[in-house]
């Protein structure tokens, strides 16, 4: 096994200018993810220089069986911590051989919302909070419960340490370290509520970039269970009862909300959320009528308020925004299952664009 792990530390750039490529995209259930790896002739750090290439559809839900072929259009580039050197990580979107999105490919209409000058001009932060459960793999239960049987009460967990209380620190500090390495915007990580659930903070980053950072991030997350022999869960509710879900609080803040005179704008901005909550839930994460129950931190998934300080409503203002008269707000909402693209376009396209 030494000889395994010193043949998958190889660094190629002893031998070969070559570099290997790993191109990454949503697959057709619109969380799963999937990759694959060409040997590229030298080092790319631009993505528009990067060749398309073709992936068989109908074997990730995406394209009949008849006409399977679907394209991968280079989108980001980031560091492979995996194979470090000057190997990369590409987020790519997915379109027909004809140049048109597939249906699957949420990517393309938020470039479009997050393209328009008025949204551009505005230069949208977003900071998305992504909690996640940890589950042994062949039982499907979260780490560190006892088989078939539950831990003590929720209290002791959040943010907690000992081998009582913290479960899968190893695996949480191995993805901090290698989402840094890839250059994603990563500003944090916690022990959540639940035993077995963590969270981990990407931004405040501008634009699409948060989607693909949060998607990329997912991917490194998953790529290090699977070394670990663990199982990574994104459902809203992995366990029901008296146990807190999961989420992806998204905060956002605009040009105009981050200057004086800014609390107004959000106050304006969070009145036309609720104009919209109905459209905005059925896209924030499949599954989250089973989170957004009114307790564990959450508002009722058909209720809509927000306050300050107040983490059981759906938009949280912080005491400093308020104190200062400027800063961001949390839609606590979205379900950690969510589409980041969907989203945060969503949020930019109500607030910026939308006329009620």
């Amino acid at each position: 096994m030494s000889l395994l792990a010193d043949l998958v530390n190889l660094d190629l750039s002893d031998s070969s200018e070559k570099i290997i490529a790993e191109y990454i995209w949503v697959g057709g259930s619109g969380m799963d993810m999937r990759s694959k790896a060409r040997t590229l002739s030298g080092p790319v750090t631009d993505p528009s220089k990067l060749p398309k290439w073709n992936y068989d559809g109908s074997s990730t839900g995406q394209a009949p069986g008849q006409d399977s072929e679907v394209i991968l259009y280079p989108q980001a580039i980031f560091k492979d911590p995996f194979r470090r050197g000057n190997n990369i990580l590409v987020m790519c979107d997915a379109y027909t051989p004809a140049g048109e999105p597939i249906p699957t490919n949420k990517r393309h209409a938020a470039a479009e919302i997050f393209a328009n000058p008025d949204v551009v001009a505005e230069v949208p932060w977003y900071g998305i909070e992504q909690e996640y459960t940890l589950l042994q793999k062949d039982v499907n239960w979260p780490l560190g419960w006892p088989i078939g049987g539950y831990p003590g009460p929720q209290g002791p967990y959040y943010c907690g340490i000992g081998a009582d209380k913290s479960f899968g620190r190893d695996i949480v500090d191995a993805h901090y370290k290698a989402c840094l390495y890839a250059g994603i915007n990563i500003s944090g990580i916690n022990g959540e509520v639940m035993p077995g659930q963590w969270e981990f903070q990407v931004g405040p980053s501008v634009g699409i970039s948060a989607s693909d950072e949060v998607w990329i991030a997912r991917y490194i997350l998953e790529r290090i269970t699977e070394i670990a022999g663990v199982v990574v869960s994104f459902d809203p509710k992995p366990i029901p009862g008296d146990w807190n879900g999961a989420g992806a609080h998204t905060n956002y803040s605009t040009k105009s909300m981050r200057e004086e005179g800014g609390y107004e704008i959000i106050k304006k901005a969070i009145e036309k959320l609720g104009l919209r909550h109905k459209e905005h839930i059925s896209a924030y994460g499949e599954g989250n009528e089973r989170r957004l129950t009114g307790h564990h931190e959450t508002a009722d998934i058909n209720t809509f308020l927000w306050g300050v300080a107040n983490r059981g409503a759906s938009i949280r203002v912080g005491r400093d925004t308020e104190k200062e008269g400027k800063g961001y707000f949390e839609d606590r909402r979205p379900a950690s299952n969510m589409d980041p693209y969907i989203v945060t376009s969503m949020i930019a396209e109500t607030t910026l664009l939308w006329n009620p």
